[in-house]
């Protein structure tokens, strides 16, 4: 079993069958098959079952995933060591967070990295909390930004913030912009929510139905929408209220686009979590990332 080897077995998994995976790494499909057999026939159990759904890991190719995984981040780790061995300002450095902590304070943090590391090669990925872990975990990102802890083991978790919540609506909302006393207010208003999704940590809408069974309010009406911009441009347009980072809607704010409905007993917030892999190697420029951030996040300014 070799890095090669593991590489394809992961990309038939990431990419969901033989044929995308040929694509992504530029090879044949009779190749990337032989390839998957012959680390079949060296482990001695089948890693894939292949039906008319699709291609799936199997019991043995669910047990290889997470040491596939681990591997060949270590050897990124070492790759990444050798390298910073010639330069302590420059390689490789890729930061994954969650779409609405992509905002402005990002962009300044990043602003000064940038000056202060002119040669590193940065890279900013952009994903749902659980995606951000899993990125970390597999090497693909050095540093992620997400909401909440990760009960990973291969992960370290620092809480670096909390993000308060609001509830946005439309401009011309007839309680836009306005302070109410309860949230018994909001009771027969359509709600937006990210459904349900294991994993996912994301304010969805059993958050949204704890909140109300929390003030002695009953289920709500609400209507699924995964995707934060999408949300915000159905709020834009009157279809709902939301509730939204405060961070993520800055610019909605700002055009007059969107505005907020305060309410006196609702306060929620989320935290904010930096997370790198346990005993992944940091450069010193990853280092000093992750410091800015750490820091920027705690004095609450960027």
């Amino acid at each position: 079993m070799d890095a090669e080897a593991l590489r394809t077995f992961l990309a038939v998994y990431r990419e969901q069958g033989f044929s995308n995976a040929a694509q992504r790494l530029h090879r044949t499909q009779p190749a990337i098959s032989r390839r998957i057999s012959l680390l079949e026939r060296e482990l001695g159990a089948p890693l894939f079952e292949r039906g008319a759904s699709g291609t799936m890991l199997s019991q043995a190719g669910r047990v290889l995933l997470p040491y596939a995984e681990r591997a060949l981040a270590a050897l990124q780790d070492a790759e990444n060591a050798v390298r910073t061995l010639a330069s302590t300002a420059s390689g490789p450095v890729t930061l994954a967070v969650v779409g609405t902590l992509a905002s402005t304070r990002l962009t300044r943090i990043l602003r000064r990295f940038a000056r202060a590391h002119p040669d590193v090669d940065f890279s900013l990925r952009t994903a749902a909390s659980a995606e951000v872990s899993d990125l970390v975990r597999r090497g693909e990102a050095i540093i992620g930004l997400r909401y909440f802890d990760d009960a990973s083991a291969d992960l370290n978790c620092e809480t670096i913030s909390t993000e308060a919540l609001v509830v946005a609506c439309a401009h011309r909302h007839p309680l836009a912009g306005r302070t109410i006393k309860s949230l018994a207010a909001l009771r027969s208003e359509r709600w937006l929510a990210f459904p349900e999704v294991p994993g996912r940590r994301e304010i969805a809408a059993s958050h949204i139905f704890a909140l109300f069974l929390a003030h002695g309010l009953g289920e709500i009406p609400w209507t699924p929408v995964d995707s934060l911009t999408a949300q915000k441009r159905l709020v834009e347009a009157g279809f709902g209220l939301a509730l939204l980072p405060q961070s993520g809607i800055g610019e909605e704010l700002a055009s007059r686009t969107l505005a907020t409905i305060h309410v006196r007993d609702l306060k929620v917030s989320q935290p904010i979590t930096a997370v790198t892999r346990n005993g992944g190697f940091l450069s010193p420029a990853s280092q000093r990332l992750r410091d800015m951030l750490r820091n920027a996040y705690r004095r609450g300014d960027g």
